[in-house]
């Protein structure tokens, strides 16, 4: 991983602005999720961790963005870009950090530039459907999945597909394995959303549902409420809640299984990742500890 930190490191430097190495540096590296990944498909490859670079780039870039439209004032457990230096700059930031990481990506194969350009106009759209699902109470949860895929999967499954065409590997099989990690990992924080602390999150607990999220769990909870609790349920949704509704909620996901369902399901996805790279055990370890993170 110190390879890609240096290749950060040098196309920050690059876009030489002093105040974008230091808005940069607060946006604090995070798991490295996809540049893991990367560096996991194509060790040895000397382009794999400029190609993670790249990527986390285009996370970072994500991020920065996904923050001013929640309104998000910390991010990873510290303040946010928006919330320390205004939403203009962090929006100007994170398109900065696209441009940069699009500039870099022409220097690669025709389609693995593609495949990453292609997941972030998916991206984009997700975040657009996100917001738009937001206005009201989903309970839908195909368009839910959809939007998750495109929101949060397609990065890691570009990550995934253009690092196994890198050193010609079985690129299908690869793409599968990251959705389907990208899903997972994704149904595992609705789910910590839900089961975690506000010290451990780093934002205050349930706050998916008070910005109008209605990730598996409450949708698995809505299929098996009488009439009386959806209502009850929907007139909580996108507002203040305080803790009597909070444990309300939480009972009827207890009662339910609204959360072991949703657990189920990225146990599925998990299954089916590791089965397109069974050969592969440093890729299955990665999803058994991500799996590990619930409960």
């Amino acid at each position: 991983m110190q390879r890609v930190e240096r290749e950060i490191e040098r196309l920050i430097k690059e876009i030489d602005y002093d105040e974008v190495t230091r808005l940069f540096n607060m946006l604090s590296g995070g798991k490295r999720l996809r540049a893991k990944l990367i560096l996991k498909i194509a060790p040895e490859h000397e382009k794999a961790p400029l190609l993670a670079a790249i990527v986390e780039l285009i996370h970072g870039a994500s991020l920065l963005h996904d923050d001013v439209i929640d309104e998000s004032i910390t991010r990873r457990g510290v303040a946010s870009v928006n919330a320390t230096d205004g939403s203009k700059t962090a929006v100007m930031l994170g398109d900065i950090l696209y441009s940069k990481a699009f500039t870099e990506l022409v220097e690669f194969d025709r389609d693995i530039a593609k495949s990453i350009a292609s997941s972030v106009t998916a991206l984009s759209k997700g975040e657009m459907q996100d917001v738009k699902m937001a206005d009201e109470f989903n309970e839908d949860e195909e368009k839910y999945l959809d939007m998750l895929y495109l929101k949060t999967a397609t990065l890691i499954e570009a990550a995934a597909y253009a690092s196994a065409l890198l050193v010609g590997k079985d690129a299908d099989k690869y793409g599968v394995y990251g959705k389907n990690l990208g899903l997972s990992f994704q149904i595992i924080d609705d789910i910590l959303d839900i089961t975690a602390d506000s010290a451990t999150l780093g934002k205050p607990a349930m706050n998916d549902f008070v910005e109008g999220k209605c990730t598996l769990p409450y949708i698995y909870l809505y299929k098996k409420l009488n009439d009386q609790d959806k209502k009850r349920l929907k007139s909580s949704h996108a507002k203040y809640i305080d803790e009597s509704e909070v444990l309300w909620i939480k009972q009827k996901m207890q009662e339910h299984k609204s959360v072991e369902s949703s657990f189920e399901l990225a146990k599925k996805l998990s299954n089916e990742a590791m089965l397109a790279v069974k050969d592969d055990q440093e890729l299955i370890d990665i999803l058994q500890t991500m799996i590990k993170r619930s409960y």
